[in-house]
């Protein structure tokens, strides 16, 4: 998925040079068909991972969840409780369920807001906010509370940025260094509300919704403790 992004941003770049053949390249509907078929590879691989039922059933429950909290603070500008939800599921199932809890959560919650050309983003971008929470240094043994509070911050950013570029490909013209500062500038309060909300519902929130999620891993994977109370993981005695 990364190369597949470096990639886009090779060709985007190219097209941007005074006389580049690519200069006519419809980039809101290339881009939106790059993240729509990045989601659908992604939810292939999970469809076809074997999952358990209890697993399905878990990932279903936490992206509506999710969704659920999503549509309340829609007129709050920027504030979004279901980046929290979907990281702390990545932090404590791991990456490829807080990819797909993360998808789901928007595709779910669009459905409410109204679906368009803006939802394959969404998904892909709270799909990667979950695969960043799984790769935290620590997981899923403990639950670091400034460090994720600190990524959550981060992953604020990187979702407004992320839009900001569907955006920018799809809506602005033309597509140059001046109008993609201007872009994100507009949208940085939006972004910093995000951010800060995070870290905000990690500090207040993050260890309760570890402790539950921690228990519903247990009874999931036998064979794997973590333990809620935070000190170490360990083997389930035999």
């Amino acid at each position: 998925m990364i190369w597949v992004i470096i990639l886009l941003a090779m060709v985007l770049a190219l097209s941007l040079l005074p006389g580049s053949p690519l200069s006519s390249v419809n980039w809101g509907l290339f881009s939106l068909v790059i993240a729509g078929l990045v989601v659908l590879m992604l939810l292939w691989r999970f469809e076809h991972s074997q999952a358990a039922a209890k697993e399905v059933a878990l990932v279903a429950t936490m992206a509506a969840i999710a969704a659920i909290f999503r549509v309340p603070f829609v007129f709050i500008g920027g504030l979004q409780p279901t980046t929290f939800m979907v990281m702390i599921t990545g932090y404590v199932f791991g990456a490829q369920t807080g990819f797909v809890v993360g998808a789901l959560a928007a595709l779910v919650s669009n459905f409410f807001l109204g679906q368009g050309p803006w939802t394959p983003w969404q998904m892909l971008g709270w799909g990667l906010c979950g695969v960043l929470a799984a790769i935290l240094p620590g997981r899923p043994g403990s639950f670091k509370r400034v460090p994720f509070a600190l990524l959550a911050g981060l992953c604020g950013y990187l979702f407004g940025w992320l839009m900001n570029l569907w955006h920018w490909l799809g809506f602005v013209y033309p597509l140059s260094i001046h109008t993609f500062l201007a872009v994100y500038a507009a949208s940085f309060p939006f972004d910093t509300l995000h951010a800060l909300g995070n870290v905000v519902f990690s500090l207040l929130f993050g260890r309760p919704f570890f402790h539950i999620l921690s228990r519903f891993h247990n009874n999931l994977v036998p064979g794997i403790l973590i333990d809620d109370d935070h000190e170490s993981s360990h083997n389930s005695p035999k």
